[in-house]
């Protein structure tokens, strides 16, 4: 493993921006095609208020920061591979001298440029949290977004899920396959009646009150603070874990610099790819939870692998 020098642009067949399970995924692939390939990464991935990553193949349980930085160790064992630690604030596509093709030139956030022929975006999404009180610091801890990710440990006991569109009445009678579930509206009035007196047929409480806040020692989930109403105090829900299925937003604007066609998923937009990850910019591909409707570590690095194996066949066959 090389480190890129910054003196001058540096020129490589693939530029990797992220550097998390996709981007790992897809430098692997390249990297024993021997292609020349550089990862860029801010340091920032998703998973990162995470303690451990579930069922990922032979790794459940594992810190995901730690199965990165294993990652990382197997890619740098390869000659072809360079690591670069920052931000791409800009890229564009640059017709190549004596090619019908173009290249990419990316910038970083110190002025440093870099060059390639192909770029693989796996920068993921950010997420979109609401505003209460004591939610933000559990995100990843005791507030999830999945249960198969982070369900069993918390399997029996009392949960919850915030109503956060229609959809989230479908995900409390999921997560109540875990445990005692509330769906707390949170002052929505607009869960449909039928779907209200299917809920309760099922067991699940709901809740209607709009939350104060949550509560607990650290980042534990003891109980959540409805708003005191005109009838009376604020009423304290016990709860073990809420289940938030968050909005989520690209985590970097580089796909619409370049031009890249987003569609309009349930929670967010999502990158358009196709069938080899190639996303509507010729040269331009991309994999992760920035191409996913559903997002999961298992199937973020399956995309990375597509993504790559894409770029490279693309380079052999001149598409």
């Amino acid at each position: 493993m090389a480190t890129a020098a910054m003196a001058k642009t540096q020129a490589y067949e693939v530029i990797v921006i992220g550097g998390s399970f996709a981007g790992l995924s897809a430098a692997m692939q390249l990297a024993r095609a021997r292609r020349r390939v550089c990862v860029v990464d801010a340091g920032q991935p998703r998973n990162r208020f995470a303690a451990a990553s579930h069922g990922f193949f032979g790794q459940d349980g594992e810190p995901p920061l730690a199965m990165i930085e294993q990652a990382r160790r197997k890619l740098a064992a390869y000659p072809t591979v360079v690591f670069v630690q920052g931000t791409v604030v800009s890229a564009t596509a640059q017709q190549r001298a004596g090619s019908p093709e173009n290249g990419f030139e990316v910038m970083l956030d110190d002025g440093a440029t870099l060059e390639a022929h192909k770029l693989v975006l796996a920068f993921g999404v950010q997420d979109g949290l609401p505003d209460i009180a004591g939610l933000r610091e559990r995100w990843g801890a005791s507030v999830l977004h999945c249960p198969y990710c982070h369900g069993y440990e918390f399997a029996g006991q009392r949960l919850g899920v915030l109503y956060h569109s229609a959809g989230s009445a479908m995900h409390a009678q999921l997560i109540a396959d875990w445990g005692p579930t509330t769906l707390f509206l949170n002052g929505d009035t607009t869960l449909e009646s039928a779907e209200r007196e299917r809920l309760l047929a099922l067991g699940i409480t709901i809740e209607p009150a709009p939350i104060a806040a949550l509560e607990g020692l650290g980042q534990a989930l003891q109980a959540v603070r409805l708003q005191a109403t005109g009838s009376g105090d604020a009423r304290v829900v016990p709860l073990a874990a809420l289940y938030v299925a968050a909005t989520t937003r690209p985590a970097s604007p580089l796909a619409e610099q370049l031009g890249c066609a987003f569609d309009d998923g349930p929670m967010g937009p999502y990158l358009r790819t196709d069938a080899n990850k190639m996303t509507t910019v010729p040269g331009v591909y991309a994999a992760g939870d920035l191409t996913l409707m559903r997002h999961n570590a298992t199937l973020a690095s399956a995309e990375g692998v597509l993504a790559g194996v894409g770029a490279h066949q693309a380079m052999v066959f001149g598409q």
